[in-house]
């Protein structure tokens, strides 16, 4: 394992003041002696603007140590039995597409991209680039200004980016790109007006449809549109916040922002609602909700994200994709009552795909693939999920040749001692997150065929 990469978030923490520092590392001791934050925090901010020395405390401490325990009262919530994903009985089944979704694309050290451009993914291609329709959230705005490093301190929100070239790396593997990438998140506005723009541009360039930003204020409110082999796919998106980057009452209409994980309000979702409704307007055969949300460091949602995704898929979203906590949370298979037919699929969190840090819980990550198919059901068009599968992977970081190499792998290919870049306690400690979260067993899923 690369011993260039800082092993997590809390390591790069940057305290300026010897008063807040101080009470920091008590903070720090006494949640150890005492356990009080082995649990979730119940009245914890996620949003930058919300949180108080409090919530700075206990966001640090979970970077290092992360929330392993559900808020009472989750798993009577979650349905998490991924056998009842079907067709119905007597649907005509016509065609099908499939979707492969990955999680957060971060900022990653320059030098790991340069040395991993021809195998950053090739190890997860067919998961991604061989569906019909590949997705994921990219948390680093494409920006022309000076790059800045990731700085976690009591100066501001930390920043994310990356320049043209890097996402170069990024965007894909083999000639293939990905056929979207969320950017309704919280470091969109990282860089300003320019950040959105050139990231635009350049996804424009290579035909990336870009999820949750708006070119003009008619956009807004407005969901997206993929069709492929007739059928209609619509994403819906918001993010939870901007990390206190308040934008210009007439710039607004850039970004999909919805109070989503606010510590005083109830989730607000009119404006997913707003995109769904549009979705149905324009005919789609199926809704996805692109959601960045929740608490960072927690391996489960909080009651108030369960409640809010029950309410979305109710409502209309087919599926939803979320992200943002950096670890990867359950997915849950939900029979809707709207459509007793329909099992909706909700992924609480994808985790995160690429970051600059080597911490297991932070390295691992899920690819959730689906395949849709649309058809008749008593005379009536329908489009179910008929396979959904999930497969852990990981981000390898390590040394070759004096130089960061990293690539995405998948956990199943280095289990049972198989591992020739990983320490078997490393590849446990994987191992044992991806338990904890999608149960025993995980790992061995295979992507449908495109």
């Amino acid at each position: 394992m690369s011993k260039t990469l800082p092993y997590s978030p809390a390591e790069a923490v940057e305290i300026t003041s010897p008063e807040l520092r101080a009470a920091l590392e008590t903070a720090l001791k006494l949640a150890k002696t005492f356990g009080f934050w082995d649990v979730p925090y119940k009245d914890a901010a996620t949003t930058f603007e919300e949180m108080d020395e409090l919530d700075i405390f206990y966001w640090v401490h979970k970077a290092a140590n992360p929330i392993l325990r559900m808020e009472d009262g989750v798993a009577e919530w979650l349905a998490t039995d991924a056998s009842i994903v079907a067709l119905p009985e007597g649907f005509d089944k016509e065609r099908v597409i499939t979707l492969g979704a990955a999680g957060d694309i971060l900022q990653v050290q320059a030098d790991g991209l340069s040395y991993s451009s021809e195998d950053l993914y090739g190890n997860v291609a067919d998961l991604l680039f061989e569906q019909s329709i590949s997705f994921a959230n990219l948390e680093s705005p494409i920006t022309t200004q000076p790059l800045q490093k990731e700085v976690v301190s009591d100066r501001g929100a930390p920043v994310q980016c990356c320049s043209e070239g890097q996402f170069e790396v990024l965007k894909g593997y083999g000639g293939k790109t990905f056929t979207a990438l969320n950017v309704a998140n919280n470091h969109m506005f990282d860089f300003g007006v320019e950040g959105i723009e050139t990231t635009q541009s350049v996804f424009a360039k290579n035909g990336i449809v870009d999820i949750g930003t708006n070119r003009s204020r008619d956009d807004y409110g407005r969901a997206k549109i993929i069709t492929k082999d007739g059928i209609r796919i619509g994403f819906a998106s918001a993010t939870f916040g901007l990390n206190g980057r308040e934008m210009p009452d007439d710039e607004k209409y850039r970004i999909h922002v919805s109070r989503l994980s606010s510590k005083f309000v109830a989730p607000e979702l009119d404006l997913v609602k707003c995109q769904i409704d549009d979705c149905k307007t324009q005919g789609c055969d199926f809704i996805v909700a692109s959601l960045h949300w929740g608490w960072e460091f927690e391996f489960f949602p909080r009651k108030t994200q369960v409640a809010a995704a029950h309410e979305l898929v109710e409502y209309g979203a087919d599926a939803i994709l979320g992200g943002h906590p950096h670890v990867i949370q359950p997915v849950e298979y939900y029979r809707t009552k709207r459509d007793p037919n329909r099992i909706a699929v909700i992924a609480y969190s994808l985790g995160t795909l690429t970051w600059g840090f080597d911490a297991p819980y932070i390295a691992l990550s899920i690819l959730l693939n689906l395949s849709l198919a649309k058809g008749t059901l008593a005379g009536a068009d329908k489009t179910y999920i008929e396979t959904a599968t999930v497969t852990p992977v990981f981000r390898s970081n390590v040394v070759r040749s004096g130089a960061l190499e990293t690539r995405i792998e998948k956990l199943s290919d280095h289990l049972d001692g198989a591992s020739d870049r990983h320490a078997p306690k490393y590849v446990a400690e994987l191992k044992r997150y991806a338990d904890l979260v999608l149960g025993g067993g995980a790992g061995q899923g295979r992507a449908p065929a495109a």
